[in-house]
């Protein structure tokens, strides 16, 4: 399916599942690099996050195999579709591999784009895009979601019996909006169930996992420039997430000057009237 078609399936129903979005050996890649830090994870401790749940972020410093989930260039072309007409750029929410242990309770239902206080209803600020190490069912704690729940979002809860659980394989791919009810789902089995969580945030929001500190430019240095964007070292027109002055990427060189002069970063229609003012100042002063 086209990504303009996937976003459409998407802002309609609230998710959609893209199938053999990636070979199954890049999440096995993934899963062997991240198996030290699984291993050594405690469990997470409140409701929220599950007292039978583990959850680690900063996958691009972890393996180099994320950057396939997080620059999926298909998966990429729906967020910006959903997320572009509220921003100027995307940017880089969180990575999380989460793993569901035995015995897990259903996770709360609840929507993403609740952890900012911003009007609901008119603006999207998130994509989720769930990638399963794991086949995800509805026994061993497969995501629930509420199908079109986006269209209400007043609505806190809704019946566990509406909740639907897609059906998952390694290499499958989850989307869905930050505005869509959901919630991991009761590990009935005798298995742990994993997945990774990539998300992507207008780039004007401060995201869930703070980038610049998870990937300071000793780690971004090693990053493209298009990744280093995504992840914050890029600004936000006009002039938003500047250091003095000037675009984050500055930070990335290798001879950084301690003295740098600010340069504007508008939007053209900005830039346009700035200079018409400065057009007419300079005119009456004449």
């Amino acid at each position: 399916m086209s990504a303009p078609r996937l976003a459409a399936r998407l802002n309609q129903d609230g998710w959609c599942v893209v199938e053999k979005a990636l070979p199954p050996r890049v999440l096995d890649g993934l899963e062997q690099d991240l198996a030290a830090s699984f291993a050594a994870t405690p469990l997470c401790q409140g409701p929220f996050y599950g007292e039978r749940t583990r959850r680690f972020g900063g996958l691009l410093a972890r393996s180099v195999h994320a950057q396939r989930l997080v620059m999926h260039p298909a998966i990429l072309e729906v967020a910006e579709a959903v997320l572009l007409p509220w921003c100027e750029r995307i940017a880089l929410n969180l990575t999380q591999a989460i793993e569901i242990m035995p015995g897990a309770l259903p996770q709360l239902p609840h929507r993403d784009q609740d952890m900012w206080q911003g009007p609901k209803g008119s603006i999207e600020y998130l994509v989720n895009v769930m990638w399963p190490l794991d086949a995800f069912t509805r026994a061993n704690g497969g995501t629930r979601l509420w199908t079109a729940s986006q269209c209400d979002q007043d609505v806190p809860a809704l019946p566990e019996a509406d909740a639907v659980v897609p059906h998952l394989v390694r290499g499958d791919a989850l989307v869905f909006l930050g505005s869509t009810l959901h919630g991991g789902g009761g590990n009935l089995t005798a298995t742990p169930r994993r997945g990774i969580i990539v998300s992507y945030c207008l780039g004007w929001l401060k995201p869930f996992e703070l980038q610049w500190l998870v990937y300071p430019p000793a780690i971004a240095r090693g990053f493209s420039s298009e990744l280093a964007a995504l992840v914050g070292y890029a600004q936000h027109r006009p002039n938003l997430g500047n250091v003095e002055g000037q675009c984050p990427s500055i930070l990335l060189g290798t001879d950084i000057p301690g003295h740098l002069p600010a340069i504007d970063a508008l939007r053209p229609d900005q830039a346009e009237a700035a200079a018409l003012f400065v057009r007419s100042q300079m005119g009456e002063m004449g």
